[in-house]
């Protein structure tokens, strides 16, 4: 391919991974509610976390009080400030994030971060030294809009000042792959675990790690 101007790069599980699974059990061992009546919550209230509809508190709150408990404001403070300790504590970089990262800016390529998450992923990529290398970050629970909606695409390329056809997007899923390829953005989509990952949109590039990447540049 010839070189983009700009690289659209996903969070998690393409740059990190972060153990949501032990995390989810910690937090409802906390409240005690059972883990998988906490995790079957979380995943009913994903769409509106990621878009930003819901603060983790709320959502906290909600789950509490579903399960009979009392969402004391204390104990959701605390929730809160535990997700992101753990979050911290847990993520793990690929060992190729920050060389890929580095690789692009090497080459004078822009680089926008474009997340579906929670709030608390802004601190994790400025401690793993995510943020200092990227031009952009958008994460969907501030823009508003979480992929595969055009709306979270556009706004990291408007960020950048690059049309969609001088763009490259990075990510896992092939839901969100095909999103971008619907805007005219190229897609690569990472499966580090091979074809269990998913099968590849229409129009998309596979790699099996992101020092695949340079290669095809």
């Amino acid at each position: 391919m010839p070189q983009p101007k700009a690289f659209l790069v996903d969070v998690y599980e393409t740059i990190l991974t972060a153990g949501f699974d032990q995390r989810r059990h910690e937090l409802a061992t906390m409240v005690g509610v059972p883990a998988p009546a906490w995790n079957a919550a979380l995943i009913r209230l994903a769409p509106e976390l990621n878009d930003g509809r819901l603060a983790l508190a709320e959502a906290f709150e909600q789950i509490i009080r579903a399960n009979g408990g009392d969402p004391e404001p204390d104990l959701v403070h605390e929730l809160v400030r535990k997700d992101r300790d753990l979050l911290l504590s847990s993520a793990r970089l690929y060992d190729d994030a920050l060389p890929f990262l580095e690789m692009l800016r090497s080459r004078g390529i822009l680089i926008a971060i474009v997340s579906n998450c929670s709030e608390n992923t802004r601190p994790l990529l400025a401690a793993r030294g995510i943020s200092a290398l990227a031009d952009a970050v958008v994460l969907s629970c501030e823009a508003g809009y979480a992929k595969p909606a055009p709306q979270i695409y556009r706004h990291a390329l408007d960020l950048l000042g690059v049309a969609a056809e001088a763009a490259v997007f990075v990510d896992d899923q092939p839901a969100f792959c095909a999103g971008a390829v619907a805007l005219g953005i190229g897609a690569i989509q990472i499966m580090r675990d091979g074809p269990g990952g998913g099968r590849p949109a229409v129009g998309t590039e596979v790699v099996r790690f992101l020092g695949q990447v340079e290669a095809m540049l």
